[in-house]
């Protein structure tokens, strides 16, 4: 995994991903008494940056492999993301899906034209089931975060930052990504290593779902004690992905955790300031941005927004319990 192959997944990319905007509030910079920019990759196609790693990792198959289909194992971004890369592409998909996803994401799913196979996460393992089923059929296993091409697709997301941060004339601040098994920050992290190596990647992660952060700290793989529980549904996985890991370990710095108050109430502030609809694990990134400054240095500080999947009654029963969420 290395900064040629994001390269080439931003080449395939062209033309059919978003450059996703880099917002700001002044309400928000008087929350975080800094500067904040905040990178909407929850107006990417499908809602979330997931459809960068979905469409580098089908771009990048050969003939015979898109010809069979592949399969992927998500609770609902990547799932979207691969569904909408593969009926782009020709190519018929299988998802797995935990049973207990968000209803907006399970229907999105379907709607893009995917198979859907429901699995307990709390019983099962989704790992086995893919690779149990990618033999049985002939698909290809596309991961969600630790997959080479998935990487390299996602790692576009910091091209995109490093080229914004310039034309905002932020040359050192900290980028703070909400992070699952690490495929997006992996990839930020490297594409930024390259480009612009005054911005910081550092993963956000719900509390008692900090694997990463606890990764980072002991210098090995950690695994939460469970992988289900959480709000953010997105993020929720059992550790740090073995290639994602070493890349993390090597270029990020500590991990953040938040409450999920914080979390909630950072919805509420991108709706009210941003105008914009964040889920759960797409906020965690703001929150920590938001809400705890004291663990943040510099003048200004990048926070990735990576998904607004959100069923609508949990989205109003948010808003309605956090207003503003100052």
């Amino acid at each position: 995994m290395n900064f040629e192959m994001i390269q080439a997944a931003n080449a395939r990319l062209d033309g059919h991903v978003r450059r996703t905007p880099m917002l700001s509030s002044p309400f928000l910079d008087d929350i975080a008494g800094r500067r904040v920019l905040v990178k909407a990759e929850c107006l990417q196609h499908t809602g979330s940056f997931k459809f960068r790693g979905g469409w580098s990792a089908i771009s990048a198959l050969t003939p015979e492999q898109k010809q069979g289909g592949v399969i992927a194992f998500s609770s609902g971004n990547h799932a979207q993301g691969v569904a909408y890369a593969a009926r782009e592409h020709g190519v018929s998909a299988l998802i797995i899906m935990p049973a207990d996803a968000p209803k907006l994401k399970i229907d999105n799913t379907r709607a893009l034209g995917a198979e859907v196979v429901f699995y307990d996460r709390a019983t099962e393992d989704r790992d086995a089931i893919g690779t149990a089923l990618s033999r049985e059929r002939g698909l290809t296993l596309i991961k969600p975060f630790d997959e080479p091409q998935v990487i390299a697709g996602q790692g576009t997301t910091g091209l995109e930052i490093a080229a914004q941060a310039e034309e905002n004339n932020v040359e050192n601040a900290d980028v703070l990504v909400c992070c699952g098994g690490g495929g997006l920050t992996s990839g930020i992290a490297l594409a930024l290593a390259a480009k612009a190596p005054g911005l910081r990647v550092r993963p956000a992660e719900p509390s008692g779902f900090d694997d990463t952060a606890r990764s980072l700290t002991s210098g090995q793989i950690e695994v939460n004690a469970t992988t289900s529980g959480s709000i953010c549904d997105a993020i929720i996985t059992p550790s740090p992905g073995q290639i994602t890991f070493p890349i993390m370990q090597k270029l990020c710095g500590p991990g953040l955790i938040l409450s999920e108050d914080d979390t909630l109430r950072a919805m509420a502030a991108a709706f009210t300031r941003l105008k914009i609809v964040l889920e759960p694990g797409g906020a965690v990134a703001l929150a920590a941005a938001l809400y705890h400054p004291q663990d943040i240095p510099g003048d200004a500080v990048i926070a990735v927004a990576t998904g607004g999947n959100v069923d609508a009654e949990i989205f109003a029963q948010v808003l309605q319990r956090f207003g503003t969420g100052n």
